[in-house]
């Protein structure tokens, strides 16, 4: 133990870099965990809708109306309020972002359960894996 504490002092930018290092693995691993829980893949995205998961389709209005899945609710993600109404109402039933990547859809579900969305999910991928599976889209 005195050895270690001898080398610590000897060389403060290595241990320096070694606690930044762990650090930095720690804080990246909890971002990964927390954005696996809300990320679902498509099949369980279809299993989610066919228990009545309300769709959010946070793309712009020209994209929406290009293709979108069945039953989806157009919600800009510039406009997404959890506040206002219709959102509102949806705090207590699973609620599943989607756009054409995941990415922003992934952002839309982390601010829903940041206000109060415990069964907010983004469909990981986005509407490109939804395409690759062969799912149907609407007009």
């Amino acid at each position: 133990m005195a050895q270690l504490a001898e080398f610590a002092t000897n060389h403060p930018l290595l241990v320096s870099g070694l606690i930044a290092a762990l650090i930095a693995v720690i804080v990246h691993e909890i971002r990964l965990k927390s954005q696996a829980i809300s990320q679902v893949s498509v099949v369980d995205a279809v299993r989610l809708i066919n228990k009545g998961a309300v769709v959010i389709d946070v793309r712009n209005t020209a994209a929406f109306q290009g293709g979108h899945i069945v039953n989806a609710r157009h919600v800009a993600l510039e406009e997404l309020d959890p506040e206002k109404p219709p959102l509102n109402k949806l705090k207590t039933k699973a609620v599943l972002a989607v756009c054409d990547t995941g990415t922003s859809a992934s952002k839309a579900a982390n601010s829903l359960r940041r206000k109060g969305f415990e069964n907010a999910f983004s469909l990981k991928g986005g509407l490109a894996a939804w395409r690759a599976q062969n799912l149907p889209l609407t007009k």
